[in-house]
């Protein structure tokens, strides 16, 4: 394995686990950051993908960006376009006064988070 797919590898990995610690809180979860580490834990994993198959990852947080380019290389991800549409918002949305995830938005996040990153894992060496 190549050692820049190595370490994005890694980087998601350590937004998967604050994705799972902040999921096991029982008071004042960061269903925000829940929502954040989720979104980046997959983006990462698509760019590790990208990379794994040869292609410079573009500059974004647009999972659906990263989707489409993943298409391209022939890798048809099981997920609709509307799960990346919302999980992309974790990368901005939440970030910055104005809006908050909800419990139900966190969950869902994290749901496909998991489903995800087992799909994205499967595809890449270990």
């Amino acid at each position: 394995m190549n050692a820049v797919v190595k370490e994005w590898i890694e980087k998601a990995e350590e937004d998967f686990v604050m994705v799972e610690r902040e999921s096991r809180a029982r008071k004042s979860p960061s269903l925000n950051g829940i929502c954040f580490h989720a979104q980046q834990c997959v983006e990462k994993l698509m760019k590790a993908l990208l990379i794994e198959k040869g292609e410079l990852p573009p500059k974004t947080h647009d999972l659906l960006q990263l989707n489409q380019n993943l298409v391209q290389l022939g890798i048809i991800l099981n997920c609709t376009r509307d799960e990346l549409r919302e999980l992309s918002m974790g990368a901005v949305l939440f970030r910055y006064p104005g809006e908050d995830a909800d419990r139900p938005m966190a969950m869902d996040s994290r749901k496909l988070c998991k489903r995800l990153r087992k799909e994205l894992m499967s595809l890449l060496p270990l």
